[in-house]
């Protein structure tokens, strides 16, 4: 989350006018995360959760995420729950971008993580996984290895900066990648972005998942690479092992992993690392003067790239 297009309070109240919500009291907007502009709002009636689609999200793809995150919470999974104006409709317009209305959940995001958050975060990825199969529409990744190559590309060609040092170490990884990525592995819907500002705890008990807009359809392990890059290394992006077997076992106990899947790990999870040191690299390189965003250091994922160039994955299982 983000603010890259603010509004002003009397935008917001025109905008409101499409709702049926009570009326505003107050909203603020969150500088958490980096790919869309969020404000959290609160009515008479409740609290909600205002995003405007920005940079990556297409304006095409944003029914999809929507129709997933009320499949999802039809199913009682915790989620965002979209909500419809007086017209029937939950996807809208705000300074000429597409826009969406939510509700919001309770609880915030974990600081000292342990493992018994990570296996709660195993078994709702698992429940993702599963909860998932019945829903019937399709989206490619956006964030692809081509993406990848696109994104770095751009970044190559931008003068004077900081980071030449990861461009060689790159280059050779994208080749690494391009030559052993796995093939038919199992496949389905995957959330793509479970990062800890997108899980919310209440008393140490998962409470919500939220941010849904890198959701697609892709490899399921590729998912739990993502995640175990996210979790299971500390503030020192050094590797916890019993973080790491909390967040597998929390998975297991709702889907087993088939074997293919245990042995693509190491790769997975090197590309799971290209993939946001690529993004976090162009988000510091390209970053909005004017936008109220906290841009995250890349070189914490070339740390955890390193790593995985290092170990397999099988022997942690």
């Amino acid at each position: 989350m983000a603010v890259y297009s603010p509004i002003n309070e009397s935008e917001l109240l025109s905008f409101l006018e499409q709702y049926d919500i009570g009326s505003l009291i107050k909203f603020e907007g969150i500088l958490e995360g980096i790919e869309n502009t969020n404000y959290r709002i609160t009515t008479s009636q409740n609290d909600y959760i205002l995003t405007i689609f920005e940079k990556r999200v297409a304006a095409k793809d944003v029914p999809f995420f929507i129709n997933l995150k009320k499949h999802l919470a039809h199913k009682n999974f915790l989620c965002p729950n979209p909500i419809n104006d007086i017209q029937g409709k939950n996807i809208n317009t705000l300074k000429d971008k597409s826009c969406v209305l939510v509700s919001f959940l309770n609880g915030k995001k974990v600081i000292d993580v342990n493992e018994t958050h990570c296996q709660q975060v195993g078994e709702v990825l698992a429940s993702l996984h599963i909860q998932t199969k019945d829903f019937n529409e399709k989206r490619l990744n956006s964030m692809s290895y081509i993406n990848w190559k696109d994104i770095f590309s751009k970044c190559k060609n931008y003068p004077n900066h900081n980071f030449m040092h990861m461009f060689p170490i790159i280059e050779e990884e994208l080749l690494y990648l391009k030559n052993h990525w796995p093939n038919n592995l199992p496949n389905g819907i995957v959330h793509a972005d479970v990062f800890k500002d997108n899980v919310f705890f209440q008393k140490n008990i998962f409470s919500g998942l939220i941010d849904f807009y890198f959701s697609c359809n892709d490899f399921l392990a590729y998912d739990i690479a993502l995640t175990i890059n996210a979790w299971c290394f500390d503030e020192k992006n050094l590797f916890n092992k019993n973080r790491y077997q909390a967040l597998i076992k929390g998975y297991e106990s709702q889907r087993k992993l088939t074997d293919e899947e245990k042995n693509s790990f190491s790769t997975l999870l090197r590309g799971a690392s290209i993939r946001i040191l690529i993004t976090r690299l162009h988000d510091q390189l390209f970053h909005p003067d004017n936008a109220f965003v906290n841009t995250k250091d890349p070189n914490e994922y070339l740390s955890i790239l390193k790593f995985h160039q290092q170990i397999n994955f099988r022997e942690f299982y």
